[in-house]
């Protein structure tokens, strides 16, 4: 059951635990995908930008779906501009995912409502996951009731993929649209343009587009001629 808004934030199929690299997170991975993770009434998650906190929550999102539990997905970088009203109600999910809580840096009112959602969520027994930047102590809130608030579940630190999980996840992630990549181009994409895995996802889908289009194997020299030389 997934939440109307007026905003465009539907799951991104592609983002699921099929093709979410663990690496150094794979207690976490294995906890959020475990019935031992209904035993946590709220856990928080953080990391750094692109580190894969947003991939993780989605993919939770759509095994939640397949389970057939209610549950909202509320990105804030999506949702600052709009009313902090929008948190009203979500203790009727299951379950109740928050994106970039940083976002709510320098928001009184919306810090106000972040901490009555906690309340509202632990009172009914429904479970509570959130994202950020930083960990709850480093961020910049006005309510440090919140502070504490946020740390009433564990807290886990996402780690950033290396270059080798990087390369695996374009391999995966393209194993998903249905073609394959071959080391050596998921190695000159991470080698020769920007590493942030968002934006060689994005470039993944230039390429699946182009190759369709003009019916070619997604070679280096393929690569070069659609997205041009090096974009560091």
């Amino acid at each position: 059951m997934y939440t109307q808004l007026p905003l465009d934030l539907q799951l991104k199929d592609s983002f699921s635990f099929v093709n979410l690299v663990a690496g150094q997170n794979q207690t976490l991975l294995d906890l959020l995908q475990s019935s031992a993770a209904q035993d946590e009434q709220q856990i928080l998650i953080w990391g750094i930008h692109n580190s894969g906190k947003t991939h993780l929550l989605q993919a939770l999102c759509q095994l939640l779906d397949q389970q057939g539990q209610s549950f909202s997905y509320l990105p804030l970088r999506q949702m600052i501009d709009y009313s902090p009203q929008v948190f009203d109600g979500m203790e009727t999910m299951d379950v109740c995912c928050v994106d970039d809580v940083q976002m709510l840096e320098h928001k009184a009112d919306w810090q106000e409502a972040m901490f009555d959602l906690i309340n509202r969520m632990r009172e009914q027994g429904k479970r509570l996951l959130i994202t950020s930047r930083q960990p709850p102590a480093d961020l910049q809130l006005t309510l440090k009731d919140l502070v504490s608030r946020l740390q009433w579940g564990p807290v886990f630190r996402l780690h950033e993929m290396s270059d080798e999980e990087k390369c695996e996840a374009l391999q995966l992630r393209a194993s998903g649209r249905g073609f394959e990549l071959a080391e050596n181009v998921a190695t000159y994409l991470l080698n020769y343009y920007n590493r942030d895995i968002a934006d060689l996802f994005d470039m993944l889908e230039t390429l699946d587009r182009a190759q369709l289009a003009h019916q070619r194997r997604l070679t280096i020299p393929f690569v070069k001629q659609v997205l041009g030389n090096n974009k560091f």
